[in-house]
Order: structure tokens, then sequence, then C-alpha cells
């Protein structure tokens, strides 16, 4: 019996009203299928997977010039193939928009840099045409890269869709990356063109980037073209192309017809060494993923939707997949504190906004600062809110309920980079309980593993996928044997993808996700190989080793801690902290500066040499000392005694 309380249950017109019940509606009209309870259409829509995505495609009237062959050619993981022999593109079918009119409001823009602005479907239409014109004139075509280094604004929407429309490959950073990390992702997929802004403002605050992106400029040989995005009329760069020539020639919108798996973008996913994994979708594949989120967003063309996300989180892509759905989107470039934690708040109740998503942390962060949206401001649009990048706690539910809305939906997700897309989430038509996911998402056969394999129910285990997904990674870029793909997701239980998250399943369906298995580091929902902090740390002559961890668990506040083994045993002082935490400013971002440096004298080494972060992690999570590590297994066994006695002062602290 589920003792989770609840704490909203849809009214029967919501449920009915809903783009799930739709959906629903549409099935048994034009399938026959008819389903008692939505565990029933779960299992169906995992089991048989060639009918369910089959109503996907048609459901949401999929725009194809090529008819697919079948529906799915292999059933494995790795190495499923999707609709072989179909033709599309991704971005004709997202300027579609479900067939808004071009009057209508397609984007809505917040931004420090450049305050308000909006542009109509026809603008955005019109401006996307004109763009791809001249990337076609600068010689782009189908596979090439396009890259580039943009806040959440138009811009990056624009552009996105302009490469996209080619069939070239996008790829995006956020400008407050350092340009080491930036080249460590795009210096290996080497793009011909560049599009970047020369600063950004924040808190108040105006951020110069025209050093960084010189550097980055400079180190990427591939380049041809350079597109500049200036905010405050700066003189453009030597060979540089000004981005607002590039918007305003009449241009006819056309769209290059590719395979169903032909890549559309690359997302970057770190791994726990080496560089970024480069992560490639398809076209056709994501525009499936998207549309079918869109039943667990209960997002629509009336719908008004803001997610708040930096464009370095795969939650920007997810605006994209509102907007193929006819939504408004508000697209939100500030600082959420800035001039005080209800801006955001504030912005999403003057614009009417129905659907509000954003970290869970962000939440949480409102919860602390005794802010009270619902009473300070007219919330009466906004039916929907959403959460995820981290486990939302009870306290955090209560906390909406009392402070927002004691009658709004709310649906945090969980999901990840990995294949642009969410494993478990909202269901409109069910009842939201405390601190718990409504249903797993239609499509995805996940499933809580113990280390054996054997499913788990109610208890805690490895959230696993045990049936393919059209928008799993093609590929890793440059991994032509897929070993590191393989690596990454399979080698635990072959045949299944591992996800590296902690998730308990009820009997009902709804589930907790506790945070990270593995050692992935997840700093308000922006996740990051710890390689590069430790690039950025271990390059500073006064440090000799590192590790740092991810303390991210449900019911207790994120903390990372870094330890540092130093050339000068005992020198670790104020001043050194600084420069540590500078260098990750510098070169990774300042969202992963950690919050404790603690000098220690030699790193956990496996007898291979790697770092063993995972069992330093199990440990300062509450784990056995005796069991979350096997010492036969180090090279200096030794040397975890320190952490025990760090994790107990912690304990006890």
């Amino acid at each position: 019996m589920n003792e989770n309380p609840i704490l909203w249950t849809p009214t029967p017109e919501r449920a009915a009203g809903s783009q799930l019940a739709a959906y629903q509606n549409w099935l048994k009209q034009t399938k026959g299928l008819e389903f008692d309870s939505y565990n029933e259409l779960w299992t169906w829509s995992t089991t048989d997977l060639e009918a369910f995505w089959q109503s996907i495609c048609d459901y949401f009237k999929i725009q194809c010039s090529a008819p697919a062959a079948t529906v799915l050619a292999e059933r494995k993981m790795p190495g499923a193939k999707w609709f072989p022999g179909a033709k599309l593109n991704w971005a004709e079918n997202i300027l579609s928009g479900r067939g808004v009119d071009d009057e209508n409001q397609a984007l809505i823009v917040h931004s420090e840099s450049f305050d308000r602005s909006e542009l109509s479907w026809g603008e955005l239409r019109a401006q996307v045409a004109s763009l791809a014109s001249h990337l076609r004139g600068m010689g782009v075509g189908q596979g090439d890269r396009v890259a580039a280094i943009l806040p959440n604004t138009e811009s990056a929407i624009i552009a996105c869709l302009a490469a996209t429309s080619l069939g070239a490959i996008w790829s995006l950073c956020a400008p407050d990356m350092g340009h080491v990390a930036i080249l460590d992702r795009f210096r290996q997929i080497e793009p011909k063109v560049l599009i970047c802004q020369d600063s950004y403002q924040h808190g108040g605050k105006v951020i110069s980037r025209q050093d960084e992106m010189a550097k980055v400029v400079a180190d990427l040989p591939s380049l041809e073209q350079h597109i500049f995005v200036s905010t405050k009329g700066q003189s453009l760069p030597s060979g540089a192309v000004a981005w607002e020539g590039l918007l305003d020639t009449p241009a006819n919108l056309s769209f290059t017809q590719v395979d169903f798996d032909h890549p559309l973008w690359i997302v970057y996913s770190s791994g726990t060494t080496g560089n970024p994994k480069p992560i490639v979708h398809g076209h056709g594949g994501i525009l499936l993923e998207g549309s079918k989120q869109s039943l667990h967003l209960d997002l629509g063309p009336d719908s008004r939707f803001c997610w708040l996300t930096s464009s370095g989180w795969v939650m920007w892509n997810l605006q994209l997949g509102a907007l193929g759905q006819g939504a408004t989107v508000m697209l939100y470039d500030r600082a959420p504190n800035y001039p005080d934690m209800l801006d955001i708040w504030r912005r999403v109740a003057d614009e009417k906004m129905t659907y509000f998503g954003a970290g869970a942390a962000f939440f949480t962060a409102c919860a602390k600062a005794g802010i009270e949206p619902g009473a300070n401001l007219d919330l009466s649009a906004l039916v929907s809110l959403g959460a995820t990048g981290s486990p939302m706690t009870s306290d955090g539910y209560d906390w909406v309920y009392r402070a927002v809305s004691a009658d709004i939906w709310l649906a945090p997700v969980s999901g990840g980079t990995d294949f642009c897309g969410a494993f478990v989430g909202g269901n409109v038509m069910l009842p939201v309980r405390a601190g718990e996911m409504q249903a797993r998402a239609l499509g995805n056969a996940v499933r809580a593993y113990d280390p054996f394999g054997k499913e788990l129910t109610g208890e805690v285990g490895e959230l696993v996928c045990t049936e393919p997904l059209p928008s799993m990674p093609l590929f890793f870029w440059g991994d032509e044997e897929g070993s590191r793909l393989y690596e990454s997701y399979f080698d635990t239980y072959p045949g299944i993808w591992r996800h590296g998250d902690w998730i308990s399943f009820t009997a009902e369906g709804g589930s907790v996700i506790y945070g990270r298995s593995d050692a992935t580091i997840n700093r308000r929902g922006l996740r990051l190989g710890s390689s590069e902090i430790y690039q950025a740390v271990e390059a500073l002559p006064e440090i000799q080793d590192s590790l740092v961890v991810d303390l991210e668990f449900l019911g207790k506040d994120g903390f990372m801690p870094l330890f540092v083994v130093l050339t000068q045993p005992g020198s670790l002082e104020d001043g050194l902290k600084d420069q540590i935490k500078s260098s990750i400013r510098q070169f990774v971002s300042a969202r992963f500066v950690p919050d404790e440096i603690i000098e220690v004298p030699e790193i956990p080494r496996t007898l291979s040499g790697k770092k063993l972060e995972v069992p330093v992690k199990k440990l300062l999570l509450g784990g056995d000392p005796t069991k979350v590590v096997n010492r036969d297994s180090m090279v200096n066994p030794g040397s975890f005694d320190i952490f025990i006695a760090y994790a107990n002062d912690r304990n006890e602290s």
C-alpha cells in the first residue's frame, strides 16, 4: 500500500481535457485499442514497440517525404534501427508548430542583455529562412557541423533551426563555460561555422566574453566562418560576420530531407575520464521522443511554456519540443535571484504562462528564501509545474502546494541528456503524491535492478531501460567502433541500458529518484565529468592530484567536496583555495566550484590507477566502509582511511 499522501487530484474536466486523454481516445477510435488503466497503456507501449511508435508518428502527423519500410528493423541495444527508409527533417516539423498561424506568438524573450522581445511564428520562420540561406551561401550543407556559444535567447533557437533545416549538425555550449571546456567539446566535432556572443549580462553585471571567444576561434582550425552576436555595439573581430545582417534577407523556407537516423545535433554528457562524450541524436528519434513527451507535459497549441534553463542543459532542447507542439515559449536569460527570488515568477505571471519548469534546486532555494509567489502574484494562468535536474523532496512538494498554489499539477520528471528525454514523469490524469513521480513514460521500459539484474519493487536499485528507444544515441562522435558508447550504458547489464541513477518504483508505477549512482557531477541539473575539474585543478603547479565527488541524495542538500594532494603538503591556505576556485571558474564554469576543499595525503586508486570516485561517494553518502570498496583491488589501501575519518566527521557535525 502506498503511504505517500495525495497532494492533488485532477478534476474530471482536467483529466478528460488533457493531451494524454485525447491520444487515448484517438487510439480507441482509430486502432480499436482501449485500456482500463495507465499501467495497461504503458505495458502495451513497452511491449508492442512497433505499434506504439507508429501511433506516435500517426497521431502527431509527423511530416515525412518518404515512408519507412518498417518501424524497427533490429530490436536490440545498442544498434536498434528505427524507421529505415523514412525521409524527413526535424526543423520542418518543429516549424510547422502543429499548424499554428504566422500571426501567433512563438517566442517571448526576457534577457538581461537585450530586455524583453518577442517573435511571431511568421517572424521566426522568416528569420530561420534568411539565416539558412546565408549559411548555405557560406558552404554549409548536409553533415557539416554548426557550433554555437550562445545564451538562452532567440538567437540560439533561430540558429539551431536554420542549421538543421540544411541537414547540418548543431552543437551548443553556454557562454559561461571556460574556453578550455568549450574546446574540449568542439575540437572533437570540427565545426565549419561558429556562432558566438561578445558578452552577456547576469545578475546586473556585464560579463565580457570577447577574449574567451577569440581563444576558441583561434584553436578551432576547422572553422571556415565565424558569426558574431553583439550585445552593446562592439566592433566585429577580424574576419567575423555580423549576426544582425543575416536575419532580414527574404528567402524561401526549405528543408533538406534526410534519413530518419541522420545526425541532428551533438550534446555532451561527460564521463568520469577522458574528453566529454559527444552524443549524437537523430532527426526522427528526437522528433518522436519530443512529441511523446508532450503527452506527459500536457502541452499543445494553447500552452504557454517556460523552463528555467541554461543553454548548456538538455532542458534547452525541451523548449524546441514545446515549440513544435505550437506552444508559445518564454525564453528566460536572466539571473533568477536578481533582483530577488520572485523575478522569474513575476514574468511567469505577467506573460500568463500555463506551464513553468525549473531544476528542483531552484524550488528548494525559493523555499529557503521564504517567498510565496502565489500570495504575491496573479498566477491564475499557471496550471502545471515541472521540476528535474536533481531529486525533489517531499518538502519541495509541500512548498509548492503551500506557497504557489493548492490547485496545480506538480509533475517532476527524470531522464537525461543521453537520450534527450524523460524515463519517468507526469500524468495529468493521475493524482500527485508527496515526493513521488507519477508514472513511467510511455514507450520507456524502465525498471529498478539489483546488482545481479533482478527487478526490484519498493526497493532502491539501478535505473535501467530494457527496450530500445528511438532517441537513444546513434553513436558518440569519433567512437567508430562503439566501444565508448557500450561502456557508458551497456557494460553492467549487457543488452540493457543502465542510466546511472538510483530509483525505486511502487507497485502502481510511481517512482522516487535518490541521486546518481555513478561519478557524474550534477550541479543544479547541469552534469559534468569529473575529468574536466581535474584538468583545471591539476594544471596548478601546487596541486599534485585531486578527487571530486558530488554528494547528491534525496532529502539532503547537494554538497561537492574537492580533495587535493599538494606538491608541498600542509600549504592549503585561503590563497591557494582561491586559486583553485578561480581556475575552475575560468576553465570549466562557476557552477562547478566546490563547496569545500580538503587536503589529503593521497588519492585512493585501483590497481590499474583509476581514482576511486564511486566508492568515496558511496562512503560519504553513508555507505558501510567495509562494503563500499574492496581494498584488495586498491594500489594504496591505506589511503581510504582518511576518507572514512572525513565521513565520520561529517556525520557527527
